[in-house]
């Protein structure tokens, strides 16, 4: 088999900030670089069988190749998972605002009913005074 070492994007992806898009590209090119050697399954188990202990190293190289491009790109969507959870202090924050948003809907609705009440209030006054006046002329 061909020794091929391609530059690993899963180390540059950690060390520079990019795109969401870029990182999951390099992801999957990183996987594939990995898988690419695993293709020729038959070949691969031939050479598993071989005595040669250079195709065993072969085999083995791949294999732990494979379990580290898997090893990364599984920390990279743990690493993406973090990122969309808000933290503790975002989350009060958003729960807070809330909170607040309906405290204000929630006073504004008892002062509207304070002055509906208020003018209930002034029409049983009117209603009372009407009586009164009606009972004294009688």
């Amino acid at each position: 088999m061909s020794e091929r070492q391609l530059p690993d994007p899963l180390d540059s992806q950690l060390q520079s900030p990019s795109s969401p898009r870029e990182d999951m590209i390099a992801c999957v090119m990183a996987l594939e670089a990995a898988l690419l050697p695993c293709l020729p399954a038959r070949e691969l188990q031939a050479i598993d069988r071989s005595p040669n202990p250079s195709h065993q190293i072969d085999v083995e190289r791949h294999a732990r190749d494979f379990m580290d491009a898997a090893k990364k790109l599984q920390l990279y969507f743990i690493g993406l998972q973090r990122e969309e959870q808000p933290t503790k202090a975002e989350t009060l924050r958003k729960e807070i605002a809330m909170l607040e948003e309906e405290l204000k809907l929630k006073n504004e609705i008892i002062k509207k009913q304070e002055m509906l009440i208020e003018g209930w209030r002034k029409e049983l006054e009117d209603q009372l005074d009407k009586h009164t006046i009606e009972l004294e002329r009688v």
